[in-house]
Formats: structure tokens, sequence, C-alpha cells
């Protein structure tokens, strides 16, 4: 069997090294005599996995300890809808910036709970760009501030955090979690779907401060209210013990490899071998603000979008996959997330020239 390489915005490709220890350990868990698929969730060995994964996300991403991090399911889409349930504590506005179409659709689903306020946006400009801040319209009394710190689809990411005042900043970082270090203490709260730089799909990450939550509705269900899931340690039901169990190897695996600072210094070195190639060659472009492109999700265009079938076609001829892009945007996306060695961008580089000497 050869591997290969896969630019998948998600599911996307994990390291190999813990795919291997998976491997070992899928029949026989640390002398177990079964997997952690198979364990109870209540059994001390699965519940030390829970708490190493726990406290290996809070070494990496230097938590402090009035936030709480919760291991959830329902996906990040999910947590559009819990976020305002939480949140609001008897408020009836919530702030969104858009710079994409996640933005949007947690917007949406926010219009169900509270009055939403579009306070910037850049669909204009075919969300190329960040809104610059100094343009939004935010209302003080808002419960909350939201953003998406990197769109996934039209690859706009914000490479600072932005300065929202005393309302609790929330962020989606489903697709940029773990790329490089981040201030937890800027945010009220951080969510991400794992399925991107975590670990399988099925995982939600939840990191919030201790004094947003408990002041929720009494209609609200206990599944998806954070304090009594932080009451449970993300136990009130089964979790998804087995996606939890991957993340907790990866956090590991990240510890042990120089953690998100070398995360970043790698992460930023693809981007920009990436990027560089593309606006060095005529037959390729990308859309976006270089002022604000992301080092995880990479969309760009051919000159002759008839030839798209072609690119995908000899791109998985030569082992690389996953580079259609989306269809709201259109052209190939490269997703580089963290698993994501140097080789493969390398490799996909190499490809798209020979492509362009071919048929420019």
């Amino acid at each position: 069997m050869s591997r290969i390489f896969n630019f998948s915005a998600g599911p996307a490709t994990l390291p190999e090294p813990v795919l291997a220890q998976v491997r070992d350990e899928l029949l026989d868990f640390h002398g177990e005599g079964m997997g952690v698929m198979e364990m109870s969730h209540r059994d001390k060995p699965f519940m030390a996995v829970a708490a190493e994964a726990e406290a290996d996300l809070r070494a990496l991403m230097n938590i402090p300890e009035n936030y709480k991090v919760l291991f959830l399911q329902g996906g990040a889409t999910g947590q559009f809808s819990f976020i305002p349930q939480n949140l609001l504590a008897g408020k009836t506005r919530a702030d969104y910036v858009l710079t994409g179409d996640w933005g949007k659709k947690a917007a949406k689903a926010a219009k169900a709970f509270c009055s939403v306020n579009i306070a910037a946006t850049s669909e204009e400009q075919k969300f190329t760009r960040i809104p610059e801040r100094a343009g939004w319209k935010l209302n003080p009394d808002a419960a909350y501030v939201h953003i998406t710190p990197n769109e996934t689809i039209h690859g706009v990411e914000f490479l600072e955090t932005p300065d929202v005042g005393d309302v609790p900043l929330v962020g989606d970082f489903s697709s940029t979690i773990l790329s490089r270090p981040v201030d937890v203490s800027k945010y009220g709260l951080i969510y991400a779907g794992a399925q991107k730089n975590i670990g399988p799909a099925g995982l939600t990450i939840v990191i919030v401060r201790d004094d947003l939550i408990g002041k929720t509705t009494p209609e609200l269900p206990a599944i998806f209210n954070y304090a009594e899931q932080a009451a449970n340690d993300s136990m009130l039901n089964t979790p998804p013990t087995f996606a939890w169990y991957m993340a907790g190897l990866v956090f590991k695996y990240l510890l042990a490899n120089g953690g998100l600072e070398r995360m970043a210094e790698i992460n930023q070195r693809k981007a920009a071998k990436l990027y560089a190639y593309i606006d060095g060659e005529a037959f390729y472009s990308n859309p976006v603000d270089p002022a604000c492109r992301s080092w995880m999700n990479l969309p760009f265009t051919l000159a002759d979008a008839a030839l798209d079938g072609a690119f995908l076609q000899g791109a998985k001829a030569a082992g690389l996959s996953g580079l259609k892009g989306h269809r709201a945007v259109g052209g190939m996306r490269a997703s580089i997330y963290n698993a994501m060695p140097e080789a493969g961008v390398d490799a996909l580089i190499d490809y798209m020239k020979q492509f362009a000497k071919t048929n420019g």
C-alpha cells in the first residue's frame, strides 16, 4: 500500500505515527484485551484517556484554569445553535462578523434564538478579505461577538485576534485550531470540529470561560447545556470515545514535536511556499487579499476553468487527492493542515508546474 497526499478540507489527513499507534492498539489497548472503541466510557482505562487528553490540550494551548474544556458531539454546526442558548444569559442580541459561508451559517442558526446584528461582512467582496475593524458596528449590549478565525471554503483568515472590548468574543476555530499558539484568554468561547487538525469526525471541542455558563433557561436540554456537561466531565451521555482517544494521541504527538510554536513555523512555511508559487505563475491565481490569506486552506483557480477536470484527474494519478474547490467558490483548494507534510506541498507544486507547462 502506498499512502497518498490528502488535501481534503475535512475529514482530513492525520499524523502517520498516530495512525500507526491506533493500528497497534486496535485489538488490545494497554493489555486490556480489547480496543478503546469497545470499552465503557466509565471504565478506569478510558477515564484515564479522557483526563490525559484534557490535560494535554490545556498544556498545548496554555488554557487558563478559569476555562472549561468540553469534549462534545454534534459538530461545529451543532454549536451554531448551542452557543446562543448558553451565552445569551437573558440578553436578546448577538453580533456576528461574516467573512465566509460558515460565518453566515452560524448567524442564520442564531436567529432562531436572538436578534442577530451583522456587525461587518465582506460578502460584497466575495469573502476575499476581512472587513476593517474600524468599520465594525458592534453593539455594546450584545451577549457576544462571533467570528470565524479561518474560513475553510474561502481561504480567509484573521491573522490577529480582534479587540471587541468587554463583550465576550466567540471563535469557530474548526479549521485553524492547533495550527499555531492562540491567546485563549482573549476569547470567551472557542469551539472546533475535530476533523481537520484534531482527529476523526464526530468530536467537537468547546473551551469556555467559567463565568459565561450556567445561566441558561430551564427549557434547554441538559445535553446542550455547557454547565451540565462540565459538571459531568463531558459524559452526560456516552461520548465519542474513539474520536476522543485519537484526539488525545494527536495532542501527545504535537507536544512531543515542539508544540504549537513549532507547528506555526512549519505551517507558515508550507503556506508561504505554495502562495509564492501561485503568485509567481500566471497559469494560477488566488483571489484572497494577501493580508488575510489562510495558512490552512488555499483556494486557487486555473487560467482556463475548462481544464479543471483534467487537472484533478492528473492530480489523482500523481497521488494528490481532495483538491477540488468548494462548489461556492469553484476551482481548486489545497488544505494543508498540521498533518500535511511539507513533502506533500512540494509534490503539489511539482505537479502544478508540470501541468502548467503542458497546458499553458
